[in-house]
């Protein structure tokens, strides 16, 4: 069994997506960001971009556009404020 992160990602009005990854990659101002499970506490802003979300068990990825905001990790948990998703 793989480990498991739990990520939400939310917009300025509604949750978006909660659930189970394996690791997810965020556009980070520096540059693309890798979260994998029990990664070190960060906080970071994020630049208008690509999320990418890998779901447990499979080869599907979640993606989502988002235009800004801030990612979270802390524990095995990452929270993604985002200004607007698609």
């Amino acid at each position: 069994m793989a480990h498991l992160m739990r990520v939400d990602l939310v917009d300025s009005e509604k949750q978006i997506f909660s659930g189970d990854v394996e690791y997810l990659v965020a556009p980070a101002y520096d540059g693309e960001i890798g979260v994998y499970p029990h990664h070190i506490a960060l906080i970071s802003k994020l630049k208008a971009g690509i999320l990418r979300l890998q779901l447990p068990n499979t080869q599907d990825q979640s993606i989502f556009a988002i235009s800004g905001g801030f990612l979270e990790v802390q524990g095995n948990h990452a929270t993604i404020l985002a200004d607007i998703v698609e």
